[in-house]
């Protein structure tokens, strides 16, 4: 059992280890980022170029260029996996509106003088699916999901 946990922490290691400022140096003029800086100060805007000691972008305002001990992390601005998210967000979605209504769902009672029921449970939990799906998919589509480059390990 020993074993088995020293093989998983050696191979955890490189996921650990990811995202060093090293990893910067793939990074292209012109790609979105946004710089967050120890002190929680956000700086979004192009990339221009990293050297060992700063990173800097092209901002709104100007030209920004920031000290590598200032920095907190970096991201990517870009949506790689808005399809994906879209059709995660669209299962659960219906998954959680289908259960809704099946467990909202209420038989005639034939003691009332009016009662139609057409579609049933099946039914009831159908139409909430769509709607859950609708929900879901519209959440999904609009859930971030910009890759970190850099994150900034311990003081």
């Amino acid at each position: 059992m020993r074993k088995l946990w020293i093989l998983a922490c050696v191979l955890a290691l490189p996921c650990v280890a990811s995202a060093q400022w090293e990893d910067l140096n793939r990074l292209q003029a012109g790609q979105k980022i946004q710089v967050v800086e120890v002190n929680s100060k956000k700086d979004s805007g192009t990339f221009l170029s990293v050297s060992d000691k700063t990173i800097s972008l092209q901002a709104k305002s100007g030209q920004q260029i920031i000290q590598r001990q200032d920095v907190g992390s970096v991201k990517l601005m870009e949506n790689k996996h808005r399809l994906r998210n879209t059709a995660i967000g669209g299962v659960l979605g219906a998954g959680v509106g289908a259960g809704i209504g099946a467990a909202a769902y209420r038989e005639c009672n034939p003691a009332q003088s009016f009662c139609i029921d057409p579609i049933g449970r099946g039914g009831e939990a159908g139409i909430f699916a769509i709607v859950g799906f609708a929900g879901g998919a519209i959440v999904g589509a609009l859930w971030p999901s910009h890759e970190t480059i850099y994150r900034a390990t311990g003081p």
